[in-house]
């Protein structure tokens, strides 16, 4: 009879601590849904309160399953490198370096378009977090390593020039000409293909 109740209590429990596990997961889920649902709508500074309400839990519930907003930005970022690292990482086409750097403009321009609010909001606040200035610091070094794969040694070895390329292409000139000078994307497309064009006249083929 002992063996029969305590089997009976064993199986009640499993479901209950499920049911638990799963409404946290279900809590988290809406809360990184309704940060990247704020910031993308352009709330770039969303307090834990407005996510709170947003996201149908209370305040309470944020923080504990964040310990702080730092580690909720971290994971929003998680969610949307997720979505374009794939993109970020395809190796451009084209017969020249010429070819590839033009290519790679095009893709920044839909991947730059898609993190534009995020990268805002996460530059917001990098000054105040260790962890969003490294994760700024590590995606510039991206940016510049990409671009620095796919240029001959010759065009390297031109520093100014170089350095310039990757200021065409980075997040920085898309975000001016979107937010800044609140062009449409195809018209600050066109700026980045003009920049990166003119910057290239006059270099070496190889």
């Amino acid at each position: 009879m002992t063996n029969v109740s305590y089997k009976m209590t064993s199986r009640s429990e499993v479901p209950l601590t499920d049911g638990r596990r799963e409404r946290s997961r279900s809590s988290r889920s809406k809360i990184v849904a309704a940060m990247l649902d704020l910031v993308g709508k352009g709330d770039v500074a969303p307090s834990a309160a407005r996510v709170a309400e947003v996201a149908g839990v209370g305040l309470r519930s944020v923080f504990r399953h964040f310990d702080d907003m730092d580690e909720l930005y971290r994971e929003m970022g998680e969610v949307i490198e997720a979505q374009v690292m794939p993109i970020i990482l395809q190796p451009p086409t084209g017969a020249t370096w010429r070819e590839k750097l033009l290519d790679i403009a095009d893709r920044r321009a839909m991947v730059f378009e898609t993190i534009l609010p995020y990268r805002i909001s996460a530059n917001l606040k990098r000054f105040q977090s260790p962890y969003l200035m490294q994760d700024y610091r590590r995606m510039l070094r991206l940016e510049s390593d990409t671009i620095g794969s796919y240029l001959p040694a010759m065009i390297k070895a031109d520093v100014a020039g170089a350095h310039g390329l990757n200021v065409i292409l980075s997040f920085q000139t898309w975000r001016l000409l979107r937010h800044d000078q609140e062009l449409p994307f195809e018209d600050a497309k066109s700026v980045v293909r003009r920049l990166l064009g003119d910057a290239m006249t006059g270099m070496p083929e190889d």
